[in-house]
C-alpha cells in the first residue's frame, strides 16, 4: 500500500522521469505527492578558486550557472505540478531547499511511503561536492525505500528480485510486496550461486513467500557472481525494475550483493528499488 510519494526536482531529465513515475503511481494507489527541491542555491556561489583580476568573469559565472539552475528547477516544480493536475493526483506542497537539501529530504521522508529520486543525477550534475558522500548519507539517515529512476522513462513491466543470502536481501522483497507499486507486473527472482551467502535454498523459500501474497515468480539459481553478473543478466531479460536490499554496514563498507551500491548507482540504465 502507498498512500504518500516524496519526489526530488532537480530539474534535469531524471526529475522529469521521477515525475512521471510519481504521478503514475499516485494514479494507481490514490496516493498523495509531495515535491522537495533537491538544489541548494546558496552553495552555486562556488566556482572553485578565481585567478588574480578574474573577479568579474567569476561573478558571471555565478550569476549564470544560479540563473540556469533556477530555471531548471522552476521548470521542474512547473512539471510536477502539471502531472499532478493531469492525472488527478493530490499535490500536498512543494518543499523548497533551506540549507542542506539532503537534511531536508531525509526530514520529509520520515512520513513517507515511497522516495523517487533521479539517484545518478547527484553524479552527472554537480548537486554537492562529494557525491558519494550525500548518497551514503541519505541511505544511511533512514530514507528507503528509494525508487531510483533512470534517465529514460520505461513502463514497468518485469521486476528483478536479487536475492543474496543476507537479511538486508529478504528486507527489500518484503517491502516491494508490502507496497506492491505496479500491480500485475511479472516477477522474477535471481540467486547467484558464486556469492559469499549463496545458497540454492533460499530461492524456494523466497518464492513461497511471494505466493503467500499472491505473487507469482519465475525463479533463478545462474551462474556468475553479481557484482559483474547481475546487470547483464537483467538486460538479457528485459528487466524494468531491479529490486535490491542494502544495510548501514553494507554501505559503509560500500558493498552491496557483491558490488558497491554507488558503482550501481552510477552505472545503471534500469531503475533501482532500494531498500533495507
Amino acid at each position: 500500500m502507498i498512500k504518500r510519494i516524496l519526489v526530488g526536482l532537480g530539474g534535469t531529465p531524471f526529475t522529469a522521469v521521477a515525475t512521471q513515475c510519481a504521478t503514475e503511481l499516485g494514479n494507481i494507489h490514490q496516493a498523495q505527492l509531495t515535491g522537495v527541491t533537491i538544489v541548494d542555491t546558496s552553495k552555486l556561489d562556488n566556482v572553485g578558486p578565481v585567478p588574480v583580476g578574474a573577479d568579474v568573469y567569476a561573478q558571471r559565472m555565478r550569476e549564470k550557472k544560479l540563473k540556469v539552475t533556477r530555471e531548471g528547477t522552476e521548470h521542474a516544480i512547473s512539471l510536477f505540478k502539471e502531472h499532478c493536475s493531469n492525472n488527478q493526483v493530490v499535490c500536498r506542497r512543494i518543499q523548497y531547499e533551506e540549507g542542506d537539501t539532503f537534511e531536508t529530504m531525509i526530514g520529509e521522508a520520515r512520513f513517507n511511503d515511497l522516495t523517487i529520486f533521479g539517484l545518478r543525477s547527484i553524479f552527472e550534475y554537480g548537486f554537492v561536492a562529494d557525491p558519494d558522500k550525500a548518497i551514503i548519507k541519505l541511505l544511511h539517515q533512514g530514507v528507503r525505500p528509494i525508487l531510483a529512476v533512470a534517465e529514460n522513462y520505461h513502463p514497468i513491466k518485469t521486476v528483478l528480485m536479487a536475492l543474496s543470502g543476507s537479511m538486508e536481501s529478504a528486507k527489500a522483497i518484503r517491502d516491494y510486496l508490502h507496497l506492491n507499486p505496479w500491480p500485475g507486473v511479472n516477477l522474477r527472482m535471481v540467486h547467484f550461486k558464486h556469492q559469499k551467502e549463496s545458497d540454492p535454498f533460499l530461492l524456494n523459500k523466497a518464492s513461497d513467500f511471494c505466493q503467500a501474497y499472491g505473487f507469482d515468480v519465475k525463479t533463478d539459481l545462474a551462474e556468475g557472481n553479481p557484482r559483474s553478473d547481475l546487470i547483464p543478466y537483467a538486460r538479457d531479460h528485459q528487466v524494468d525494475l531491479i529490486v535490491m536490499g542494502n544495510s548501514s554496514r553494507n554501505i559503509i563498507k560500500r558493498s552491496l550483493l557483491g558490488d558497491t551500491v554507488l558503482e550501481l548507482i552510477h552505472s545503471a540504465e534500469i531503475p533501482l528499488f532500494l531498500s533495507r
